[in-house]
């Protein structure tokens, strides 16, 4: 009896962790204080060239 629940405890850990990498993430990827400041420098640096060129 031991055997056997040790086997299916393996098992059910083993589906678990399968099933838990095929469901959705709710988080975002992390995104660093660096790269955020790069890329709030890059949305401000093409948003001022778009209202500064005369059309």
């Amino acid at each position: 009896m031991n055997r056997q629940k040790k086997l299916q405890q393996l098992f059910k850990a083993k589906a678990k962790k399968a099933s838990a990498k095929l469901a959705p993430k709710s988080k975002d990827r992390y995104i660093s204080k660096a790269d955020r400041l790069k890329l709030e420098a890059e949305a401000t640096q093409t948003s001022t060239e778009t209202t500064d060129t005369p059309s």
